[in-house]
């Protein structure tokens, strides 16, 4: 590889693996003065305290302020992995929690030791403030406020109506709006003008204003900081821009095609000459594959993609990506670890003779006698009428309600710009299809497989039917080169078996099996290794360990493997098959 120039060099300077030391420092002092407050709540206050406290604040008022603590503590917690981050909300938030939390601990008992800790905090927070510049999404803001108005709202009519059932039980007459100053100051914590006969009736409208108060306060701080999704931006000169790199440059990565999903953002170099697709996931900037474009280019590219991160504080992290472009993300600072490896069939040596392909041979005979056929059509030759039956059926055959899929996915059909797209359709003796593939192109002379459906009633063996159907006509398409499924850490369950298996091997495959009940891990790879395929790595590349929960968490979010993510189609109805990337 090259030296990265200049523009990637630049880059290094607002970006780096690891958050630096000072922001990290920062975080972590943060959170012990959270853990701290949380702390100064459970303890008792110092003797003779409450006391001095009773002629200044009625006992409401520091039962309020000692919850508010205790919530400001656990919030400057959840603050700390924003600050590491740099994000410039979480900064903000915390300096108004630290400010605020000098007057709580004076009120909650008078604590001038957890008051100056809470003091030094704010004071360390504003001398550091250069170090938070990420910048934050407009979308929670609006959702922030309207959360924070919402249960607040509630809070206020909630106890406006308890002061209205004990109308008669107040002392003199207080009008309805004396009645809306002790719900709104309740909201706070503070007492307003209405006075109760039982003294019990008042701690339960303070109480209960109170907790809405703090519900508001913090279901709002925590949909501020939460990331969110960014919005795809693309044009439609962008969109042409991207099929024409695919079409160009599309032969060097199977996954090259998938960048055409909508729902994908685009971070081109300074030429526009190559480009990321990416989707920001919970934080995660969740790129998959290699970038789009001449390799030269890559490197701007990364380097431009690595400062939008480092300007939003995301986290950036690659799914799936080749040899070539996983040395260019490592030179960029990203480590990378094999994620697994994808299936590779080359049409000129495919064959069904041998010991090896026996199962897959018998399976494609026994299917045969069935009276099944199948057909090979390129979108562009496909009826209207003949592609409405075959998205119905991939419909019809999908498990689940969610479409999978994000990083090898195109989760699309019959879109008249996949005019190259094909589609194998496997029918049986009556006619009905009974399972369907769908290939996208992979440069000129190559398909990937996007999907994969099919009947489980139907007769056992019309995948390997299909797929073998489509290895005897590429040489007609034009098709020398097939990716079939991508398995996920391949190596471990080849090398499991083998003789001399070490004991961390054999846990790690012990894991993965357990893991293959929810999710299609080991018959994937299995299902692809019949075929006798040639392996291709594949790649993950991340900014550090610490970071992989996160991204972990984003890529199962973005394939729609955890509940409530994923895009949900057209009603229609499932069948409980589906392998697919």
């Amino acid at each position: 590889m090259t030296q990265l120039p200049a523009e990637s060099d630049r880059a290094a300077e607002t970006w780096r693996p690891q958050p630096p030391l000072s922001r990290a420092a920062v975080a972590r002092l943060v959170q012990l003065a959270g853990l701290y407050n949380v702390l100064t709540v459970v303890l008792p206050a110092p003797h003779g305290r409450l006391g001095e406290l009773a002629g200044l604040l009625p006992m409401a008022g520091v039962l309020t302020a000692r919850a508010a603590t205790a919530a400001s503590g656990l919030l400057l917690v959840y603050l700390g992995a924003g600050l590491r981050r740099g994000k410039r909300r979480a900064w903000q938030v915390a300096v108004v929690v630290a400010g605020g939390g000098v007057t709580l601990h004076l009120a909650q008992g008078w604590r001038l030791d957890a008051a100056a800790v809470s003091a030094a905090l704010l004071v360390m927070l504003i001398v550091v403030r250069r170090r938070f510049q990420a910048l934050a999404d407009p979308v929670n803001r609006w959702r922030a406020l309207l959360a924070f108005l919402g249960f607040a709202g509630a809070g206020f009519l909630l106890g406006l109506l308890e002061i209205a059932a004990r109308a008669n039980r107040l002392e003199g007459r207080p009008g309805v709006l004396a009645w809306a100053k002790e719900a709104a100051l309740g909201l706070a914590g503070v007492s307003g003008p209405v006075r109760f006969v039982h003294p019990l009736g008042g701690e339960a409208v303070s109480y209960t204003t109170g907790m809405f108060g703090l519900l508001s306060v913090a279901v709002a701080v925590v949909l501020l900081l939460r990331p969110a999704h960014r919005l795809p931006q693309r044009t439609a000169e962008d969109d042409l821009i991207v099929r024409d790199l695919v079409r160009r440059h599309g032969g060097a990565d199977s996954l090259g095609y998938f960048a055409l999903r909508p729902d994908k953002s685009l971070l081109w170099a300074p030429s526009r000459r190559a480009v990321i697709a990416y989707r920001v996931v919970n934080g995660v900037s969740l790129a998959s594959g290699d970038p789009i474009g001449m390799a030269s280019q890559w490197p701007q590219t990364i380097a431009a993609w690595l400062r939008d991160c480092a300007r939003h504080g995301w986290t950036p992290a690659v799914l799936g990506c080749g040899n070539a472009a996983g040395r260019a993300y490592r030179k960029a600072g990203l480590d990378v670890v094999e994620l697994g490896d994808e299936a590779i069939l080359e049409v000129a040596s495919f064959g069904l003779d041998g010991r090896a392909m026996r199962g897959v041979r018998q399976a494609v005979a026994r299917v045969r006698r069935a009276g099944y056929t199948c057909e090979v059509s390129r979108l562009r030759d496909l009826t209207p009428e003949a592609l409405a039956e075959a998205k119905q059926a991939a419909d019809a055959f999908r498990d689940g309600r969610v479409e999978r899929g994000f990083s090898m996915a195109l989760s699309r059909l019959g879109d008249p710009g996949d005019e190259d797209c094909l589609f194998v359709v496997g029918r049986d003796a009556d006619g009905r299809i009974r399972g369907l593939l769908h290939y996208v192109p992979w440069g000129a002379d190559g398909l990937s497989l996007d999907l994969m459906r099919g009947d489980r009633t139907a007769e056992n063996g019309l995948t390997e039917f299909m797929v073998v159907t489509t290895m005897t006509a590429a040489p007609e398409l034009g098709v020398r080169r097939i990716s079939l499924n991508f398995a996920v850490l391949r190596s471990v369950f080849a090398r499991a078996d083998e003789l001399g298996a070490g004991p961390v091997l054999r846990l790690s495959h012990h894991v993965l099996r357990a893991a293959s009940r929810f999710w299609q891990i080991e018959s994937l790879y299995r299902a692809n290794a019949k075929y006798q395929p040639a392996w291709q790595p594949r790649y993950l590349c991340f900014p550090s360990v610490r970071e992989l929960p996160r991204i972990a968490v984003a890529a199962l979010s973005a394939e729609a493997f955890l509940p409530g993510a994923g895009r949900r189609p057209a009603p229609g109805p499932s069948a409980p098959l589906e392998l697919s990337r």
